[in-house]
This record gives C-alpha cells, structure tokens and sequence, in this order.
C-alpha cells in the first residue's frame, strides 16, 4: 500500500535529502569526537589499544564515524517526514475549517 511519503514532489525529495545529509554530518561529527576521546583513552590505558596497526586503529575510527552518520541521518529524516505528515495534516484542517466558516456564513446570510 503506498504511503502519503511515497508520492513527493522533486523539491520535497531534495529537502528531506538535505535532512538525511545534515544529520548524516553532524552524526559523524559526534561520533567521531566519541570515537577519538575513546583512542586517546585506549592509547593511555590499554596496552591491547597500543599494540593495534594504525590501520586498525583507522577502521575502528572510521566504523564509530559511519555508525552515527548512519544513526543520525536516519534520525532526521524521520523527523522531517514526523514534520511532513504534520503539516499536511494542519493544512486539512486549515481546510476544512474554511470551508466550515464557509458554510456557516452562507447560513448567515440566508437569515437575513
């Protein structure tokens, strides 16, 4: 069954894209942060963490990073399809509203 989110326009695509890849950024950006404080801990305390190859120690970073780019684009872009569905449904309702006074004014008239 398709979904009100499976008919976007070519602007709403390009919006919630923009969503999926602020988030996916500034997902990596947390994560990364995390995935470093955790190194240079790792470096201190850990003589495992030490004697790792930096290649290693590059894919761990890489994977932290990759892991909230992935968590956070997900994130935000069901936030703004949450933002979607709600302003669509205010706009029925802006509708029905008008068209409600609507009917109400014209019975208004007919009175007088």
């Amino acid at each position: 069954m398709p979904t009100p989110l499976s008919r976007r326009t070519t602007e709403e695509q390009s919006a919630a894209n923009s969503a999926a890849l602020r988030g996916a950024a500034i997902g990596a950006a947390k994560y990364g942060i995390a995935s470093l404080v955790l190194a240079v801990v790792g470096t201190f305390v850990s003589p495992v963490y030490r004697n790792l190859t930096i290649q290693f120690k590059v894919f761990i970073q890489m994977s932290g990073m990759t892991l909230g780019g992935w968590i956070e684009a997900d994130r935000r872009l069901r936030g703004y399809e949450f933002w979607r569905l709600a302003e669509a449904r205010r706009k029925k309702d802006e509708d029905v509203w008008r068209e409600w006074e609507r009917m109400v004014g014209e019975g208004k008239k007919d009175e007088r």
